[in-house]
């Protein structure tokens, strides 16, 4: 449950960061702007893309995994935008959430997304400790 937790809060840091770095990406809030409904957007974003991310993109995954292989992971990029893109649309369907400007921006967005999520995990990982119980 912890490791649960943290892979949230970093999650939606690193969207977070990824809004303020990325012109396409964006976030709307549901409710009034204070800061309370920014962090639950924020928070229930980086929710709904980790279910959308663990059990899709693993199918997708699995299935397209020699054309990984052929394109020497660079599939993963598109892979990754068009299920930050399904997540921009799933939120947008709930009155709230992500907006993404186009497919392009999605493909930065995934990009920038997987780079800040990768560095905050590496920051946070000794102080959380990595065992897997």
């Amino acid at each position: 449950m912890k490791r649960f937790v943290v892979r949230l809060l970093i999650n939606a840091v690193a969207l977070w960061l990824t809004t303020l770095i990325v012109a396409g990406v964006h976030v709307v809030p549901f409710g009034n702007r204070d800061t309370l409904a920014w962090v639950l957007t924020y928070l229930l974003i980086a929710l709904i893309f980790g279910i959308v991310n663990g059990v899709i993109g693993n199918f997708i995954r699995i299935v397209a995994f020699p054309l990984y292989i052929l394109t020497l992971g660079l599939l993963a990029l598109i892979v990754n935008a068009l299920l930050l893109l399904l997540v921009s649309w799933i939120t947008s369907l709930l009155g709230f959430g992500l907006v993404i400007d186009g497919f392009w921006w999605g493909v930065l967005g995934a990009l920038v997304l997987a780079l800040i999520s990768w560095l905050i995990g590496i920051i946070v990982r000794p102080l959380v400790g990595s065992d897997r119980r």
